[in-house]
């Protein structure tokens, strides 16, 4: 009885054997990504978990005061585990095209804000400030608008509409690796990306 071979398994025979190429995508591994959980009750104006931003009201006399909090963990979807995340913060003037306020929700769906809430890629650069490396998760950060201040060297009375604290993460891997950026499609809020490599908070004036 002759036997044959089904006709998608002689394809990718002759598939393989014509490849003369080996691509540098083709020796992908796995990591892990930063995942940021937003205190949405210590925010002066309304947000939206998944906005992954808080906001300041430069209007309320009691600035100084008003809080920004989230919780960072990690996720390694089983394939991968994180030893430490360095933990980055800075202060930045307003982009030349910010995010409306209100946070408007794309459609459909209902749930993702239409347009990524801070700039794009994440990149740790030169005005950006190790706060710390942590190695023990969930970890919870609490700060009032005067300790972010201080902690980057401003006088809140120099701040203007929306400004903003950002917190930015560099992931050091159990194996050795150290993960300093990511790909805006790991980390576009505006998308429901599986990864948060930076989160902050605001300046509004309502």
């Amino acid at each position: 009885m002759k036997k044959f071979l089904p006709a998608f398994l002689l394809i990718l025979l002759g598939l393989s054997a014509c490849k003369k190429a080996h691509y540098e995508w083709q020796d992908y591994t796995y990591t892990a990504v930063p995942i940021v959980t937003i205190d949405t009750t210590k925010t002066a104006l309304p947000t939206r978990q998944n906005g992954k931003v808080s906001f300041f009201n430069l209007k309320d006399p009691n600035l100084a005061n008003e809080q920004f909090s989230f919780t960072l963990n990690w996720n390694g979807f089983g394939l991968a585990s994180v030893k430490s995340i360095e933990v980055y913060t800075s202060y930045n003037k307003a982009e030349s095209s910010v995010p409306a306020y209100p946070i408007v929700i794309s459609y459909p769906g209902n749930q993702y804000p239409n347009i990524a809430q801070f700039p794009l890629p994440s990149l740790v650069g030169n005005n950006d400030k190790l706060y710390e490396t942590v190695t023990t998760f969930p970890k919870t950060y609490n700060f009032t608008a005067a300790q972010l201040a201080t902690i980057s060297g401003i006088s809140l009375s120099s701040v203007t509409l929306n400004d903003y604290f950002l917190f930015k993460f560099i992931l050091n891997l159990t194996d050795g690796r150290r993960i300093v950026s990511y790909f805006n499609n790991v980390c576009d809020e505006s998308r429901g990306e599986p990864g948060d490599c930076r989160t902050g908070v605001r300046f509004k004036s309502q």
